[in-house]
């Protein structure tokens, strides 16, 4: 039975974010709130598998976001395979094959959504995937699958930092949408539920919607309705942005996780509700916050990340700014900015210290935006 199966239900997550959701976001995101799972970015199997730096910066992680999946992307079996036993060389808890991406630039290469109109093609990836985790489980070395000599390298010098671990398969899993340009949710989960594999996230969304519009959860519910019965779980993902709306959709549609993803944005401190989200549920206990004096004295925590102490938020910018750093970003700081506006919100000049932080290019500048508004770091 795979970790999946060991989270206490309903199991919440951070969802996987393209330009969102890179090591030093989950680093932080672990740290402060502490998930029950976190997936990587979605990653490319060719960039991986030609070695691509931006790629293999994704695939690092640290053991604190345990479990860690690494969500991959493409079109070619093959490739799908291979890439499966590098995740499990690198140590990660499970592999997830991105069937959900709406950006053009994927589903014009038949990757992402573009394998809802393929189902073919969808369920030899899966079939590709479960067939590499099983050959490394089995034993079979990384260097007899036919990577560049310099990819083996590459692979055994980051291996050799991860803990040790035992040689077992590790889960499949699949992040998805409601269809291609329609909704055809129960045609298309039939599919994969074919495959077997441990988890569904489903997106409630097709893709022409992109992110437009509201999530549809009745979609989402008649999938959990079709896995009833087997081994796969189905995770919604859609529009959550508190532990209030999370036990709402998981009371109407009895999914037995769900993924949050925006509402992660600037705000770790969701997930240490997922405690009190899980009793509510199984047992109808009025969630409480985490935090001495947060909420609207209601029991509804929806505005924790309004409440979360101002100097609380910025120290933790702050850190967030100094692990990107750490992690080589340097050169490469205005991907950090999107993240510096989303702590930037919700008091007395947010905008102003959201428009300084825009313009930062290092963890020193920050301390200096911050500085102005009378945040002194530890």
């Amino acid at each position: 039975m795979s970790f999946w199966h060991h989270i206490p239900q309903p199991i919440i997550g951070l969802s996987p974010m393209d330009g969102v959701t890179d090591p030093a976001f989950r680093y932080i995101v672990a740290r402060h709130g502490k998930p029950d799972v976190q997936f990587t970015e979605f990653i490319s199997v060719e960039e991986i598998l030609y070695g691509v730096d931006s790629a293999w910066h994704q695939l690092r992680y640290a053991e604190l976001e345990r479990p860690i999946v690494a969500q991959i992307y493409g079109a070619d079996p093959d490739k799908f395979y291979q890439v499966a036993q590098v995740a499990c060389e690198l140590g990660f808890d499970g592999v997830d094959i991105n069937m959900g991406c709406p950006s053009k630039n994927v589903s014009a290469r038949g990757c992402g959504a573009a394998l809802i109109k393929n189902p073919p093609l969808a369920r030899e990836i899966i079939r590709a995937v479960k067939d590499g985790v099983k050959d490394w489980a089995k034993g079979q070395r990384i260097e007899a699958i036919g990577l560049r000599p310099k990819l083996v390298e590459k692979i055994q010098t980051l291996s050799a930092h991860a803990a040790e671990r035992p040689r077992q398969a590790i889960p499949v899993s699949v992040k998805t949408r409601l269809g291609y340009d329609s909704i055809v949710i129960e045609d298309w989960v039939s599919v994969l539920l074919d495959e077997r594999p441990a988890v569904i996230s489903i997106h409630g969304r097709t893709l022409m919607q992109m992110y437009k519009g509201r999530a549809d959860w009745g979609a989402i519910a008649r999938a959990v309705k079709l896995a009833h019965g087997t081994s796969t779980l189905i995770l919604g993902n859609g529009d959550i942005a508190s532990m209030t709306e999370l036990i709402s959709r998981v009371k109407e549609t009895q999914v037995h996780g769900v993924l949050i993803g925006r509402g992660g944005l600037g705000n770790p401190w969701l997930f240490l509700q997922k405690d009190g989200a899980k009793a509510e549920v199984v047992s109808g206990e009025a969630l409480k916050c985490p935090l001495e004096g947060e909420g609207n004295g209601e029991g509804d925590c929806a505005g924790l990340r309004w409440h979360v102490p101002l100097h609380q938020r910025f120290q933790v910018a702050l850190e967030h700014a100094r692990y990107f750093e750490a992690l080589g970003g340097g050169s490469r700081f205005a991907a950090m900015r999107k993240h510096l506006g989303w702590y930037c919100k919700g008091f007395p000049g947010a905008a102003e210290t959201r428009a300084r932080m825009f313009q930062t290019t290092s963890s020193l500048d920050v301390e200096s935006v911050l500085a102005e508004v009378g945040y002194q770091p530890a």
